[in-house]
C-alpha cells in the first residue's frame, strides 16, 4: 500500500484526468497559501503535501511508478532485480496472460456519474455584493420510466448467455511455454454480464435520457476570477444504481469600464483640477459601494495614489476587506477667463512658475504628454 496517499491529498479519484488533477491542486494551492491562510505553519504543511502529491501525479511516469508500486521512490522495487522491464514491463506481461481483463474488469456495477463544468460570467459589482443567478443546463438523468434498469417496465434483466454473467470472455490458446488463458470483455453485454429482454422504449435500455434543467447558483461576495462552486449531486446520472455525479461552477469577471481588481484590492482613476492638487480638497470619489469622500492633500502630484483602507473587495471567508486605490490625474482647463488668465499671471510672477523643480504648469502639460 502507499506510504502516503496523493490521490487523497489532491481529492481526486485514482482514474482522474490530468486535467482533474491540475484543477483540484490548483483550487487547494489557493486555499492554503500561507500567504492567505490564517494559520501559517499548517498551510505551510499542508501546501508542502500538495505539492509533493501534484509533481508525482502530474508526471506519467511518475504517476505510473506511484500507482504500481505504491511510492513515488524508484529504488522501491530494485532488491528484487526486475529493474530490467522498465515501467511497463509488469503490465505486458499480465497483458499477454490475461488479455484486458485486469484494465477493464466487469462493469455491471454500480457506475457514478461524470461530473458537469457551467461556466458563468458575472460582473466585478456582482462578485463585491455576492448574486443570486437562474442557470440552465443540459445533462443525463435517470430514465422515470424504467428507473435506471433500461428494461421495458413488465420485462426482466436477464444474465447474458454468452458470458454466463460474468462480463468477460475466457479463450484458451497453446503457446510455446504452454496453455494460457485470456479474458477479453463480453461484446454481446459490454462486460456488464446482463442484458435486457425489451429495452425500454423511452431511453432505448440506457437506463437515462438526457434532459434540460435550471438551477438556482448562489455566488458568495468576493468571489474571483476562475472561483469554482461545487453543486453536489446535479452532474451526469450514474449507471446500475451508481451516484449521480456533482455540478461544478466557474466563475469569470467580466471586464469593468472603470475599476480594476488585484486580488482583494480595487483600482480606479479621477480627475481632479490644478487648484484642488494645488490647495488640497475633500471629493467624493466612486467605489463598489457608492461614492467615498477622500481627502486631497496640498500639494498633490498627478498620478499620485492615495488609499481608503477596507474599501475593497471583502474575503470569501472571515471578514478581511481589501483597500481602494485612487491614482489622480490633474486636469488643465482648456479655456481661461479674463480674471483667471490674470490670476494665473500674477501666480507666475509671484514666484509660482519658477524653481530648481520642473514648473506647476511644466508638470502639469506632461502629465498629459503622450
Amino acid at each position: 500500500m502507499p506510504t502516503k496517499d496523493y490521490y487523497e491529498t489532491l481529492g481526486v479519484a485514482r482514474n482522474a484526468s490530468p486535467d482533474e488533477i491540475k484543477r483540484a491542486y490548483r483550487n487547494l494551492a489557493r486555499r492554503y497559501h500561507p500567504d492567505v491562510a490564517d494559520d501559517k505553519a499548517a498551510a505551510e504543511r499542508h501546501f508542502k503535501e500538495i505539492n509533493e502529491a501534484y509533481e508525482v501525479l502530474s508526471d506519467p511516469d511518475k504517476r505510473a511508478h506511484y500507482d504500481r508500486f505504491g511510492t513515488a521512490d524508484d529504488g522501491a522495487m530494485g532488491d528484487f532485480g526486475f529493474s530490467g522491464f522498465g515501467a511497463g514491463g509488469f503490465g505486458d506481461i499480465f497483458d499477454m496472460f490475461f488479455g484486458d481483463a485486469r484494465s477493464q474488469g466487469r462493469h455491471g456495477g454500480p457506475q457514478r456519474g461524470a461530473d458537469l463544468r457551467y461556466d458563468l460570467e458575472i460582473t466585478l459589482e456582482e462578485a463585491f455584493s455576492g448574486v443570486t443567478k437562474e442557470i440552465a443546463y443540459g445533462h443525463f438523468a435517470q430514465c422515470t420510466k424504467c428507473t435506471g434498469s433500461g428494461a421495458l417496465p413488465g420485462t426482466l434483466v436477464v444474465p447474458c448467455g454468452r458470458c454466463g454473467g460474468s462480463g468477460m470472455v475466457r479463450s484458451v490458446r497453446q503457446t510455446p511455454l504452454g496453455q494460457f488463458v485470456t479474458q477479453t470483455t463480453c461484446a454481446t453485454c459490454r462486460g456488464e454480464g446482463q442484458v435486457v429482454s425489451q429495452p425500454c422504449d423511452a431511453c432505448a435500455g440506457e437506463g437515462r435520457h438526457h434532459v434540460r434543467s435550471t438551477l438556482t447558483v448562489k455566488v458568495p461576495a468576493g468571489v474571483d476570477d476562475g472561483s469554482r462552486i461545487r453543486i453536489g449531486g446535479k452532474g451526469e446520472a450514474g449507471m446500475h444504481g451508481g451516484p449521480v455525479g456533482d455540478l461544478y461552477v466557474y466563475l469569470t469577471l467580466a471586464r469593468h469600464e472603470r475599476f480594476t481588481r488585484d486580488g482583494l484590492d480595487t483600482s480606479v482613476d479621477v480627475p481632479i483640477g490644478f487648484t484642488q492638487a494645488a490647495l488640497g480638497a475633500t471629493i467624493g470619489v466612486p467605489s463598489l459601494e457608492g461614492e467615498l469622500p477622500l481627502t486631497i492633500p496640498p500639494g498633490t502630484q498627478s498620478g499620485a495614489t492615495l488609499d481608503l483602507r477596507g474599501h475593497g473587495m471583502p474575503a470569501v471567508q472571515g471578514s478581511r476587506r481589501g483597500d481602494h486605490h485612487v491614482t489622480v490625474r490633474i486636469v488643465v482647463p482648456a479655456k481661461l477667463t479674463k480674471r483667471q488668465h490674470e490670476v494665473l499671471e500674477e501666480f507666475a510672477r509671484e514666484g509660482g512658475d519658477r524653481g530648481e523643480e520642473p514648473s506647476f504648469f511644466d508638470r502639469v502639460k506632461d502629465a498629459f504628454r503622450p
